[in-house]
């Protein structure tokens, strides 16, 4: 059975051209190609993408409704930034823990830009109780969060990005030996894939492949949490 494509030239071609027309006038009037282009093949890559997510763990979703689901809307939210555009250039998916309410929740997640695609894993600012809690994990964990950062599957193709505090957290021993870690405000690793590969019959085998080389780091997150994984 040949593997199904779901991104092409037409999908990153529109977010392309959204960029260079980043108006309601140019959205309106080519709406329909951003559905038939951009949203339903995104809405079909998620609905595939349920058992390979299975695989992995039961507890996360791959949900394809258009509102409410995995894919991330398109309009911005403008209401406190500089930067009023309206629209997203673009478009995304997070596969969510069934316990998560929104984006901060541990997850997996997909973006999906002209010259910039790639796969992340793990905890994208999370909430005042969470990253405390995951602090703690880190802090009483040491080898377990050090084994997962370090193990070759993951460190080859994964790399860990996001804010961070300039001094030490409050509560945590300055000198501890993994204060670098504790002072991440964002637990997220990402990995990076070309254009040509997101347009590939394979892709979603590889956004398969690296879910899996990352799951360990989003095991812990959730379990730090209290959440089974």
């Amino acid at each position: 059975m040949a593997k199904k494509r779901h991104f092409d030239k037409e999908f990153f071609g529109f977010l392309k051209e959204l960029k260079q027309n980043n108006t309601r006038e140019w959205f309106q009037a080519n709406k329909e190609r951003y559905r038939s282009v951009v949203q339903e093949p995104l809405l079909r890559f998620i609905s595939d993408f349920s058992d390979p997510l299975h695989d992995i763990s039961r507890e996360f979703v791959a949900d394809p409704r258009p509102t409410g689901g995995s894919m991330f809307r398109i309009y911005r939210d403008v209401r406190f930034a500089k930067d009023k555009s309206p629209y997203k250039t673009h478009a995304a998916a997070q596969f969510r823990h069934r316990a998560g309410r929104d984006a901060h929740a541990p997850g997996f997640y997909l973006h999906l830009e002209p010259g910039n695609v790639f796969v992340g894993a793990g905890s994208w600012h999370p909430g005042g109780e969470a990253i405390g809690q995951i602090r703690t994990a880190i802090a009483e964990n040491s080898k377990g969060w050090r084994k997962i950062l370090d193990d070759p599957d993951f460190s080859k193709r994964h790399k860990l990005v996001g804010e961070s505090l300039k001094r030490p957290p409050r509560g945590f021993d300055a000198e501890h030996p993994l204060i670098e870690e504790l002072k991440r405000k964002d637990f997220i690793s990402i990995e990076n894939f070309s254009q040509t590969k997101a347009c590939s019959a394979g892709f979603i085998d590889m956004v398969a492949d690296s879910f899996r080389t990352a799951a360990p780091l989003v095991r812990f997150l959730t379990e730090a949490v209290g959440q089974p994984f």
